[in-house]
C-alpha cells in the first residue's frame, strides 16, 4: 500500500499577482484595490473600457468585467436585453449584460483556475476576447441606443463583413 504524501500543499498563487503584469506590459492604468480586486483602464478603438478583476480563493475563480464607456438611458434598459441576448448567441467565451443600477453594458467572463497551472498566457487571452467582442459589439449597441435602430438591425448592420477597400 502506498504511503500517503505529507507534503502540506504550498499557499495558493494569486492569480492577480500575474495579471498585474499582462497589464503592465500593456501600459495601462491600473489599481490594486485590495489582495482580491484589480481595477484597469484599457483603450479600445470605440471607448475606453474599464476592466475589473475579482478572484475568490475559496472558489478557485477569477470573476472578469470590461464595462464600456456607454450607458443606456432607463427607457432603453428593457428592450435592450433582447439586442444583448442576440449578441451573446454569436459568442463562444463570457456573455453581455446590463448592470441595472446606472445602465452601464457589461462584457463578464468568469474563470475556474483551481487545480490548474497558472499562465500569463490565459489571461492575455481572456483580456485579448474580451476587448476583441466588445469592439465587434459596440457599434450594434452604438446603432441601437442612439440610432434608433431596431436590436435585429443595429446587429445587422454591425455584423456587416465589408469586402474591399473603397
Amino acid at each position: 500500500m502506498p504511503a500517503l504524501s505529507t507534503n502540506t500543499p504550498s499557499a495558493p498563487v494569486n492569480p492577480l499577482d500575474l495579471m498585474e503584469q499582462v497589464i503592465c506590459g500593456h501600459g495601462w492604468n491600473f489599481e490594486r484595490c485590495n489582495a482580491t480586486e484589480m481595477a484597469v483602464e484599457a483603450p479600445g478603438k470605440w471607448c475606453d473600457y474599464g476592466l475589473f478583476f475579482s478572484w475568490s480563493a475559496e472558489l478557485g475563480a477569477m470573476h472578469f468585467t470590461c464595462a464600456f464607456d456607454l450607458k443606456a438611458p432607463q427607457a432603453q434598459q428593457r428592450p435592450l436585453y433582447e439586442l444583448i441576448g442576440m449578441a451573446n448567441e454569436r459568442m463562444w467565451i463570457g456573455h453581455f449584460s446590463l448592470d441595472q443600477d446606472d445602465g452601464v453594458l457589461l462584457f463578464r467572463h468568469a474563470l475556474l483556475l483551481r487545480g490548474t497551472s497558472l499562465s500569463i498566457e490565459v489571461f492575455e487571452d481572456m483580456i485579448d476576447i474580451a476587448l476583441t467582442e466588445c469592439e465587434r459589439f459596440y457599434p450594434a449597441f452604438q446603432f441601437f441606443l442612439w440610432g434608433g435602430q431596431s436590436p435585429a438591425d443595429a446587429l445587422a448592420v454591425a455584423m456587416l463583413d465589408c469586402q474591399g477597400e473603397a
